[in-house]
Formats: structure tokens, sequence, C-alpha cells
């Protein structure tokens, strides 16, 4: 590795310290220094923690990663840590290198999501999410306490063929299932091509499999019908039973059924659930504010009990542990398996669980989502905001709604459910944006939770009008 002495430890623009990772735009306040001060405050955390310092490392495949990778590796070493670092891979390949290569942490340097100008760092320390509080005290971290540059070590590790082993460990199909898999030239693109040649009873149509930080084809962020466009086409003229679609860094999953229809989360959550209450009595199943009503009654007449969480993904990993939940996730596409697996989000172990659920079901994935009641709601809708603001206008909003008729749940931002269905806005903890979402049994009841929101936002200065 190279030395060192061409970084150096800096404050942090406080906008980046979000609540589930570190994440900015890189050259403005996310720079090789930011990365290489997270490694020397990320290494003596560990180290205070737990006395040792064996550090997992992984990024993803955006065009500054590499030279992140550099920095934060350097800031580790200074720390006295030993890292030992995958290379290009998806998240949750590096959450299974924590487990594989028993480490005491690990760190991603990802953008996940976001557009091609951000990244970021996502961590784990002693296999528990490191986030909320923790990530706040990395400012009073490099002011008050006595960094020493000390003398780790780095060892690059190959752990492909493992991860690919283990999350294909019990997975067969029965039948044979035709999949357009839309790797968006994601991360995930390290592993799919070694990935399908050992999955067996398949047919399978790979796109945009090359990792490509331009991702010359569309946005990976599979909650934006637009980006899904692609992966519906290619179901549709190639006759396939269901399209999967992954983000950047390939820790939420898109779904598309065999008519190219997109299946979202809380309803291929429902198929999920459906085996899961045969495996356990009575399973506790989190889901968070932005799911379907849908969800939560259907899946207990499943037989499952379904508690509903503030948004995050983070939060969700570390309340499944409490209950000891076997499958829990969120609308986002995050989806955290327990049952037979670690309790983190892989996107790719969780289209591997559902492919074998179809591959065992006489009907097709079109004709299991409709079985369950027919809504008509807003996708995800997240439109940007000042991030000074985000927060405050949903308190506004939260004192103005008080006097509207309906149960109210204030969990995480403002969820109203009422006889024409339910709504929600929130403030996203990860991007400047709000997010809004609305579900009726009705097209006139969703245009008029429609006009209650779009009312709210416009008395908090936000103009935005939904299409339907």
């Amino acid at each position: 590795m190279e030395q060192a002495n061409k970084y150096k430890i800096e404050e942090f623009d406080p906008e980046i310290l979000r609540e589930y990772d570190i994440r900015g735009i890189v050259n403005k306040n996310i720079t090789e220094n930011t990365a290489y001060t997270i490694g020397r405050v990320f290494g003596y955390v560990v180290n205070d923690k737990l006395a040792s310092n064996n550090i997992a490392l992984g990024y993803d495949g955006r065009l500054t990663s590499p030279k992140l990778h550099k920095a934060l590796s350097s800031g580790l070493i200074d720390s006295g840590a030993h890292v030992k670092s995958i290379g290009v891979c998806p998240t949750p390949m590096l959450y299974f290198a924590d487990y594989y290569l028993n480490t005491d942490a690990a760190i991603m340097i990802t953008g996940s999501h976001n557009p091609s100008e951000y990244n970021g760092f996502k961590m784990v320390v002693n296999k528990q999410s490191f986030f909320s509080e923790n990530i706040q005290k990395f400012q009073s971290i490099i002011k008050n306490a006595k960094l020493e540059k000390k003398e780790g070590s780095f060892k690059e590790i190959n752990i492909i063929n493992s991860y690919v082993d283990r999350i294909l460990k019990n997975i067969s199909l029965k039948k044979k299932l035709k999949i357009s898999w839309d790797i968006g030239n994601g991360a995930m693109g390290v592993v799919i091509n070694k990935l399908v040649s050992k999955l067996n009873n398949t047919e399978n149509i790979l796109l945009n499999q090359e990792v490509d930080g331009n991702f010359p084809n569309h946005h990976p962020d599979p909650t934006v019908p637009k980006n899904m466009l692609q992966l519906i086409d290619s179901v549709r003229n190639n006759k396939c039973d269901i399209g999967l679609a992954f983000d950047g860094d390939g820790d939420r999953l898109g779904v598309v059924d065999n008519d190219g229809n997109i299946v979202w989360a809380d309803q291929y959550m429902l198929v999920l659930c459906s085996e899961i209450s045969n495996l356990y009595k009575n399973p506790k199943i989190i889901m968070d504010v932005k799911c379907s009503k849908v969800f939560f009654e259907e899946a207990k007449k499943l037989g499952c009990q379904p508690i509903m969480e503030r948004t995050g993904h983070s939060p969700i990993k570390e309340k499944m542990k409490d209950i000891e939940s076997p499958l829990s996730g969120e609308m986002s596409g995050h989806v955290c398996y327990g049952d037979d697996f670690y309790g983190f989000d892989d996107a790719m172990y969780v289209s591997l669980r559902l492919l074998r659920i179809l591959s065992n079901n006489e009907l097709n994935l079109q004709e299991i989502i409709n079985k369950y009641p027919k809504t008509f709601s807003t996708p995800e809708t997240r439109f940007d905001v000042n991030e000074t603001k985000k927060f405050k206008i949903i308190e506004e909003i939260k004192e103005r709604i008080k006097k509207l008729e309906g149960k109210i749940i204030d969990i995480d931002g403002i969820r109203v459910e009422n006889n024409a269905g339910w709504f929600l806005m929130r403030a996203s903890n990860t991007q400047n944006q709000l997010t809004c979402r609305a579900e009726s049994t009705s097209q006139e009841g969703l245009k008029s939770l429609i006009a209650i929101i779009e009312n709210q936002l416009s008395l908090s200065g936000v103009d935005y009008k939904f299409t339907i």
C-alpha cells in the first residue's frame, strides 16, 4: 500500500454524517482526506470497542471508489488495523466477508442508489449495524481523541466463489424458470455470471452485467419505475417467468412479474411470507411505515405477526435480532433473511429464495400477486428539498395534520389511515428529499389522499404535483 503521508486528518462536513452511513458528493464534501480520516477514526473505534482490529473492506463500481478505497485503506492501516480487502463487490458480499473472514468489523465504500457524483461508507462493528449516534460521534473523536499513528497491515482476498456457494446453499429449483436479470451496471455484476452458471433449472438473460460507474443504460435504483423499463421490455419480449433488478451496490431488489408488471417490495414480501409461515409458528415480520396496509392484513392471514417499524435497513436489522425475526424488510427493497442466513440485506439471496418459491408453485408470479386485494397507489415518491429544512417541514405538517380525522402513526414522519386509505409523508435519512406515498381501494380515494399531501406540502412552501 502507498504510504499515507499524502493524506491528512480533516474535520467532516456535518451534512455527510447521515443516520445510516456517511454519504456525500465526491470532491465537494467527500474527499480522499475524508476517506483517510474515516479510516483513522473507524479503526480507533473498533479497537476501543473490541481491543482488536481486523477489518473487512470492499468498494462498489463507482468511478470514484478506487481512490477512496486507497485513502481509506491507508487510514485504517495507520490506525493499526489489519485490513482484509475483498476488492470490488456488492455490499452484501462485504457483509458476508465479515462472517466468512471472522473479522471484527467491516466497511463498504458505496454510493448505493444515489446519483453518480455521490459516494459514501457503510459500516458494521461486531456483526451489528454501525449507525445513528455512533456515526455522529466521529466529529468529536477527531477533536478530542488521541488518534495515534500505528502500524497495521493490508491483504487482498478473493471470496467470490465462497460467497456464490453460500448464497446458493439449499437453493434448488424444481421446475425450469426463465429469468431476466438487470444488474444496472452495478457491483452485483462481479458475481452474476458465476452465479447463473451454478443455478440449476434456469434460462438466464443478463442485462447491463458489466460493472460501469457511468451507469450508461439507466440509474441503478429499482424503486423508480423508469429505471425498470428495460427489464420490463426484456421480460415481455423473451416471455420470462420473472425479472430481477438490483441497485448500485446490490442490497435492494426490484421485481417484475411474467406479464411485465412491477411487483413492489410489500407485494413480493407476501410471497416470501407464504414460505416463512410454513417454517415458523406465528413468525414476527417487520416492515416499514411506507408499506401497504394490504401487506399487514394479508401477512396476518398467512399466520405471520407483522410489525410496523420506522424506515431504515439499519434499525430494522437491529430490531430483527431483538425479536428473532426470520424475515423483515422495507418498501425500498431492502429485505433481510434471518432464516437460514445472517440477517442482513442481500438482494441476490432474496431473489434466490423468491425463485425457489416460484419453482415450487403451480401458479405464475402474476397469478400469485393477483390473489391479494387490488389497490390504487402511488409508487414511493421522492423529491428534492433543502437538506436543512426537510425535517422542519415534516414537523410543521405533523402539527397541522393532527386536526384531520383518522388514525395517526408518527413513528417515522407521519402516516394517516382513514376511510379513503392511507398516506405517508417523511424526510429521507439518506438524501435531501421528502418521501411520500398514498394508497386507496379506489381511484377517487387515491385522488383525495394526494390532494391532502399536495395541500400540506404547499402550506410548508413546497410545490409538488403527483402524476398518477
